[in-house]
């Protein structure tokens, strides 16, 4: 079936990246099957050998230099990686994170021995990567977190809990927010590696019970006296770690919003398949009126969304996206998604609900 996106600027329907979408799509028609999407959202996590063969295939740190083991590629190919995964249905899969917010931070922010040590084995998939920020007590708020890292000789000793972090369950490499000051000043947050191999101290706790995202680790993580050399302080100074935080947030939010394009275009696709087969009254579904206005208007609210969303994704690459404009894509396409969910569910009647039902 044709995409339902009408035309988009040249630079991003390049032969080569058209050909890499393609590799993505065969990939995971081939390695994320129904059936082995099912098993996985039973287990609660995406499997292991899945990162290996996305690993094998080169799909791991795209934008990270051929240098460290990546790729070499510019934002535009993480863009078209992430859109894929959603548009599969493959939500779960953390692979975008690990790419396009994890591995930036090392190679923008690492030391050359922390860069040469890590980056490497995150694009073979011997190491697989998180972010934990949110606390209990601290979500948004970063100035508030309490996980705190006292030095002791060649160590930090890191006390404290993080929730909601996305592959907690199967990351070998977390880059934890924690409190290296006093008070809530902005020098007062420090971004430190922990490779869980090798961090006692270390523990994770429940593979958390979600709405949604069903196959995706979301984990609750534990720090009590966990040691970890001081040679793991991203970028070796203290104080750094919330102007860092705050840096990548265009690039964190405009992938969330590329998630919610690929998911709106799942979603039309679907539906879109269903009611020119399903008949009702002797009549597709289709051809009722009702049903051409409710897709035209989810068309031209999902093409005005991918309108603005290749904007974001051009300024990104030229390194002119600032917050707020991201912010306004993460809020306003992610409100999208979930409004032409609703509005695509409703035209599948009672098998909306059924759960073998894509929608």
């Amino acid at each position: 079936m044709p995409s339902i996106f009408s035309h988009r600027p040249e630079s991003l329907t390049e032969d080569s990246l058209l050909m890499f979408d393609e590799s993505v799509t065969k990939f995971l028609s081939t390695h994320a099957t129904e059936d082995a999407m099912a098993q996985w959202r039973h287990d609660k996590a995406v499997a292991r050998s899945l990162w290996a063969e996305a690993a094998k295939a080169g799909f791991l740190c795209l934008g990270i230099s051929e240098e460290y083991g990546g790729a070499g590629l510019d934002f535009r190919y993480e863009a078209v990686f992430a859109e894929a995964i959603h548009r599969h249905g493959l939500d779960a899969f953390g692979a975008p994170l690990h790419n396009a917010i994890v591995a930036p931070y090392i190679e923008a922010y690492g030391t050359e021995e922390q860069k040469q040590r890590w980056l490497p084995k995150m694009a073979q998939g011997e190491l697989i990567g998180a972010i934990a920020m949110t606390e209990p007590g601290a979500g948004s708020d970063l100035r508030g977190i309490k996980t705190n890292a006292r030095r002791d000789g060649g160590d930090y000793v890191i006390n404290g809990s993080k929730t909601f972090i996305t592959n907690g369950q199967t990351a070998d490499l977390i880059i934890v927010a924690v409190k290296t000051g006093e008070g809530q000043q902005s020098n007062a947050i420090s971004l430190v590696v922990v490779e869980t191999a090798n961090a006692p101290g270390f523990s994770r706790g429940r593979n958390l019970d979600k709405l949604g995202l069903e196959a995706a680790d979301t984990s609750e993580l534990f720090f009590n006296d966990m040691r970890v050399p001081v040679g793991n302080l991203l970028g070796g100074e203290e104080g750094r770690g919330l102007p860092q935080l705050m840096q990548k947030l265009p690039q964190e939010r405009l992938l969330i919003a590329l998630d919610a394009i690929g998911g709106i275009e799942r979603a039309l696709t679907h539906t879109i398949a269903y009611v020119k087969e399903r008949k009702a009254f002797g009549q597709a579904i289709a051809d009722f009126q009702n049903t051409q206005f409710k897709l035209a208007e989810c068309k031209t609210e999902a093409n005005v969304a991918r309108v603005f969303a290749d904007h974001c994704i051009l300024r990104l690459v030229n390194n002119d996206l600032d917050t707020t404009t991201a912010s306004m894509a993460k809020y306003w396409i992610t409100d999208l998604h979930n409004k032409i969910v609703d509005q695509c569910l409703q035209l599948f009647g009672g098998f909306g609900y059924m759960l073998e039902y894509p929608i």
